[in-house]
């Protein structure tokens, strides 16, 4: 469980990390050329594209100086590499467990019950986020 947190909350974390370390530099707003909301917001685009190995930012924001290059670069390996890392672990401790015989209480994945189990919870999952106001 460890390893998928860190799978699925690695990226975005490093994403917020860099938008409140580069939010809180007296130099930030020389990079904008917008104020307020606006501003954040180039900062967030800029990092949370940085976090998901793009690297673009809005047409205001001024990516080119010496901050946003270090912590961008370290941003793009970390949010590259952490999660593959993670994998990796992952599907060695998966390799690792121990095959356990079929029982009473054992799910067998190969009738119609399964499917059906599959198929509804697939159905109620989407039918739940589609509701969502």
């Amino acid at each position: 469980m460890k390893m998928v947190c860190l799978i699925i909350l690695g990226p975005p974390l490093l994403t917020l990390f860099g938008t409140a370390i580069a939010v809180l530099l007296p130099a930030a707003t020389s990079w904008l050329t917008n104020s307020g909301a606006h501003g954040f917001s180039e900062i967030l685009y800029a990092f949370t594209s940085m976090g998901n190995n793009n690297g673009s930012a809005f047409a205001g924001f001024s990516a080119d100086t010496a901050f946003t290059n270090w912590i961008g670069g370290i941003i793009m390996l970390l949010a590259r590499f952490l999660p593959l890392v993670a994998t990796l672990f992952l599907a060695g401790n998966l390799a690792q467990k121990k095959v356990v015989p079929e029982s009473s209480g054992t799910l067998s994945t190969k009738n119609g019950m399964f499917a059906g189990l599959l198929i509804g919870v697939i159905l109620l999952v989407g039918a739940l986020v589609s509701c969502q106001v």
